[in-house]
């Protein structure tokens, strides 16, 4: 099967964080962190608005459309309000005329965005993936608010959906004893996600950068890490394995987030190549805007390496991993989106494999 890689190419790209969340959850807290802070990084934080609680009015001209501010620290703050990949497409410009230097890239989304868009732009645009990457989607939950946000707001839980990391702000403000109820709430929308738990917008910078959650190997460790924890057995979640030769799929959901959802199909038998090609095509295609997330390590027919799957929305990247070698040849998808056919999803990928090869895929 084809391996792809959106803006793949021998060039070391930028490394972009997407930092989404809803109004009022930490986010500007968090980047003022990082604007000011000595942590010997030269990042580039695009902030696309600016609210009661934008950067401090000292450090930013703020009547510009945009304007570029050098921090004392060396990081760049730039007010954005024209199109994305125009302005990143600047940025890099500018950096190599020597205007300005960064090694990174830190975008906020709007409180109220969703940020399937945004990965859209470093994926898709010619432009803007060949010289840059995302590096992970980070959300920032509100502890004192969290559980009735995600009940009352689609967009707050399209952006648990979407995340690669949860950040838990304002935890010196609630009861210790209250947390868990919240990130059981948040697991079941994105079990996938680690959850970091931050107080007045701090957190280890290496929590936020370098995650590498669309490297082919971070998915890798991440399948690795379930054979070892689960007893070499993918598929086993929440005390429960799928029998041997068949195949599973494990649901979450909570009375609080109807529409957003989590489920996981695992294998361990081979998957036809053309087959399995077609169906994430289809997939991407049918599902659109409502899959949120798709990532999941494969086997496949006549493929000594494992095949590594990522998907966000429309964008579906397929690569070649490490070898099998003695790893258990088993495979396992997760998705995460907004009312998913999960019923249909499976059917589907089951037709795909390789035992399977002369059934049609469902239209």
């Amino acid at each position: 099967m084809n391996a792809r890689q959106p803006g793949d190419d021998a060039t070391p790209r930028t490394p972009v964080t997407v930092l989404t969340g809803f109004l009022g959850s930490g986010k500007t807290t968090l980047l003022n962190r990082i604007l000011t802070e000595r942590h010997g990084q030269r990042i580039a934080v695009i902030e696309n608005e600016f609210g009661p609680e934008s950067i401090d009015t000292d450090l930013l001209v703020r009547e510009a459309s945009e304007e570029i501010v050098e921090m004392s620290n060396g990081c760049l703050c730039c007010s954005v309000r024209g199109d994305l990949a125009r302005v990143l497409e600047d940025l890099a410009l500018r950096r190599a005329r020597g205007e300005l230097r960064f090694d990174r890239v830190v975008i906020e989304t709007t409180g109220m965005a969703d940020p399937g868009p945004v990965a859209q732009t470093i994926f898709l645009e010619p432009g803007v993936a060949a010289v840059y990457r995302l590096d992970a989607i980070l959300t920032v939950v509100d502890a004192c608010h969290g559980l009735p946000t995600l009940a009352a707001h689609p967009e707050a839980r399209a952006q648990v959906g979407y995340a690669d990391r949860l950040l838990v702000s304002k935890t010196d403000l609630v009861q210790a004893a209250d947390l868990p109820e919240l990130a059981d709430a948040l697991a079941r929308i994105n079990p996938r996600a680690p959850i970091s738990w931050m107080r007045q917008g701090r957190t280890h910078l290496d929590e936020l950068l370098d995650v590498a959650a669309f490297d082919a190997a971070s998915v890798l460790r991440e399948h690795a890490a379930e054979l070892d924890t689960h007893g070499n057995d993918p598929g086993h979640d929440h005390g429960s394995c799928p029998p041997h030769g068949h195949e599973a799929v494990h649901a979450h959901n909570t009375e609080h987030t109807p529409d957003v959802a989590s489920f996981a199909f695992t294998t361990d038998r081979p998957f036809d190549a053309g087959r399995l090609e077609q169906l994430l095509s289809a997939l991407a295609e049918g599902l659109g805007t409502d899959l949120y997330r798709c990532k999941g390590v494969l086997w496949v027919e006549g493929e000594a390496r494992q095949v590594v799957v990522q998907a966000v929305q429309l964008t579906i990247a397929v690569d070649r991993g490490a070898p099998w070698g003695t790893t258990p040849r088993r495979s396992k998808l997760v998705f995460i989106g907004r009312d998913l056919p999960a019923d249909a999803i499976r059917d589907s990928l089951a037709r795909c494999l390789e035992e399977s090869a002369d059934q049609p895929i469902p239209g």
